[in-house]
């Protein structure tokens, strides 16, 4: 799956350690989620699409090998 949470990110300067204290996650996980390593949790996506003010649709493109 792919996503623009380091778009996202960059526009609203925020750093993945930001994002992940926001999110209660690590920045681990954060650089996961953008590397299409791991697959947020439905919770989790509908929390990132919340601080961006974007949909989940927005933030997330399924792939064909998804």
């Amino acid at each position: 799956m792919k996503n623009s949470i380091k778009v996202e990110r960059a526009r609203l300067d925020m750093t993945q350690q930001d994002l992940a204290d926001a999110l209660e996650v690590s920045r681990q996980t954060i650089n996961a989620i953008e590397k299409g390593k791991f697959n947020p949790s439905t919770i989790l996506a509908l929390k990132i699409s919340n601080i961006f003010q974007k949909s989940v649709n927005e933030i997330f493109t399924l792939e064909e090998s998804d």
